[in-house]
């Protein structure tokens, strides 16, 4: 008999034998009586009973949450307009101002300030925040090194001027702006984020570069700003990118009704939404987005390839709350009259999004959290500063660089990630700097600038006659794997599992058997190789007892060469290298 017969009848005789016989089940179930009858009816009213019970209870619960809002934010409504007075471009003057606000919160709160970090830490923390990448051990050497006074003064200046500045922030905000889906897979997105890069390297004006953004009209070859559109295509995804990235608001659950808890309401969200109607993105084969699509304005939009959500309102184009309605005009395109409201040194929410943004970006938390519900019901944790700093950053031309310049100037981030009696639960005053996780981006970057295994960054080459953007590069194979589905990573929660971890343990991005050597150099003098080794990664030296069991531990390998490899790895894979401190 052939296997596959045999293994079928074992398996239907386990099954036969695995059911018992019943007499009973075998007969017709018996027709239900008049008794039985009218207790199906009770118990059916009386579940509909429970049902209308448990509707109106969850209607009070949701009514009494919404009043408790409006009672815990009572008076404590960010205003609608910035403060006046003067404005200052001195990064060193911004920066005592963001410190008397900080420490003035701690002495109200009694809560006590953590000490200041050491170089080490300092020098590490600012390459990641400011560049995406740690620096190589001579560079981490010199600055340890140095006596200056106004090292750090000088280092951050650097990091702003390199171009790994514009690169790190390319990629902080392509993620945010495009998300990848089913809609846009065609799309390569690599030129928006190259002049993404661009942008902040040149350090354009906050206020322009959105503006460009918004207002994105043509080819996407020829305008790479049109990447925008082409990962957001529909007008309720264009509505929503808008106001929470640009406005810091997040009003899609006003898509379809009024918010339950905070005050945006329906006709708000399709006021806002009217300046998009008009959009028409496609030009790709069969009409889908891909590499060749363009972004244009037009009263004659095939509704069936754009569809408008069910909840869809034809209202009057309106700017959210002070900003009132605006008649627009059929025959000349709608976003510019958008663009101009968004980026106006008056609008009460542009400045305060994007500073809101950058603080959390150095400091792990915003002034306000979520950073994307900045609603007039949010009460920020310090008003006044995050008042102060909006309008000292549109006063002062939106300059991004010179805003994350002051931040970093300032003791506040300055100071040890380590508590101290009294600061261990502050999580709004600032008293330490949180300690932070590095993205998949910064991750690969810093490993292959210790290893010198990433290989190519630009996407590998397609044969001519494939379809569809080229395959990923190695890093975005890398960012794609660590991100595990998700649309971005957080800062401040370690989310890399299993997978994760044996990706970097077997990896030849960190098992480069070269790398060592590179770093160390031939014949070298144990005590040194093993400092040139955690400056390389750790961008510090090592402890005496770290210094003691490494040198020890080398000495036990079959070769020195070995025990340096073996080292580089364990330093590669340990924890402190994935978390800025």
């Amino acid at each position: 008999m052939r296997p596959m017969r045999l293994a079928g009848l074992v398996t239907l005789a386990a099954l036969v034998g695995a059911v018992t016989f019943d007499p009973a089940a075998a007969q017709p179930p018996a027709r239900p009586g008049p008794a039985k009858k009218l207790q199906k009816q009770v118990e059916a009213q009386k579940k509909a009973e429970e049902a209308r019970k448990a509707e109106e209870a969850k209607k009070a619960e949701d009514a009494k949450k919404a009043e408790e809002v409006k009672a815990k934010t009572a008076g404590l409504k960010q205003p609608t307009k910035l403060p006046t007075g003067p404005v200052t471009k001195d990064a060193a003057e911004l920066a005592k101002l963001i410190d008397a606000a900080i420490d003035a919160k701690l002495a109200a709160e009694k809560v006590p300030a953590s000490p200041p970090c050491t170089d080490a830490e300092f020098l590490r923390r600012a390459y990641l925040d400011v560049t995406g990448v740690i620096p190589s051990a001579e560079q981490a050497k010199s600055f340890l090194d140095s006596t200056d006074s106004e090292k750090r003064t000088k280092l951050i200046d650097d990091l702003l001027a390199s171009s790994n500045y514009g690169r790190h922030q390319g990629d902080v905000w392509a993620t945010l702006l495009v998300q990848k889906t089913s809609d846009n897979r065609r799309v390569d997105f690599g030129p928006f984020r190259t002049w993404l890069v661009e942008q902040f390297n040149a350090n354009r004006p906050w206020s322009e570069t959105v503006s460009d953004l918004v207002t994105a009209t043509g080819s996407y070859e020829k305008t790479p700003a049109a990447g925008f559109y082409l990962g957001n295509t529909t007008v309720d995804k264009m509505t929503d990118q808008v106001s929470k990235l640009f406005l810091g608001v997040s009003i899609q659950c006003a898509q379809c009704h009024d918010h339950k808890f905070e005050d945006w309401k329906q006709v708000e969200y399709w006021g806002l939404s009217q300046f998009f109607m008009k959009v028409a993105v496609g030009g790709g084969p069969g009409g889908k987005v891909a590499d060749d699509s363009a972004v244009n304005e037009t009263d004659r939009i095939n509704r069936k390839r754009s569809p408008l959500p069910e909840a869809a309102m034809t209202v009057p184009a309106s700017l959210l709350r002070d900003g009132g309605p605006v008649k627009l005009s059929p025959a000349t395109p709608h976003r510019p009259a958008l663009a101009r409201w968004l980026t106006a040194e008056s609008n009460p929410y542009f400045a305060k999004a994007m500073v809101n943004r950058v603080w959390a970006q150095f400091f792990g938390t915003g002034f306000v959290n979520p950073l994307t519900d900045m609603g007039p019901n949010e009460a920020p944790s310090h008003p006044e500063l995050l008042a102060t700093l909006a309008h000292q950053f549109a006063g002062g031309g939106y300059d991004l660089k010179n805003l994350v310049r002051a931040v970093c100037l300032t003791r506040a981030y300055q100071r040890s990630s380590k508590p101290v009696t009294g600061n261990e639960k502050d999580e709004a005053c600032f008293s330490r700097v949180a300690v932070k996780v590095l993205t998949p981006e910064m991750l690969f970057d810093s490993t292959t600038a210790v290893t010198g295994s990433g290989g190519p960054d630009g996407p590998r080459a397609r044969p001519a006659a494939a379809k569809g953007p080229p395959p990923p590069a190695r890093r975005d194979q890398f960012v794609n794997f660590f991100l595990a589905g998700a649309d971005a990573a957080s800062s401040t929660e370690y989310e890399a599992g299993i997978p994760q971890a044996l990706k970097l343990m077997n990896s030849r991005l960190v098992g480069n058997p070269n790398a060592a050597r590179l770093i160390v150099g031939v014949r070298p003098v144990r005590a040194e190789a093993v400092e040139k080794l955690y400056l390389a990664t750790l961008s510090r030296r090592p402890t005496a007892d770290e210094a003691k069991k490494t040198a020890a531990f080398v000495g036990s390998a079959p070769t020195e060469a070995d025990g340096y490899a073996d080292l580089l790895w364990a330093l590669l894979n340990c924890s402190e290298f994935t978390m800025v401190r």
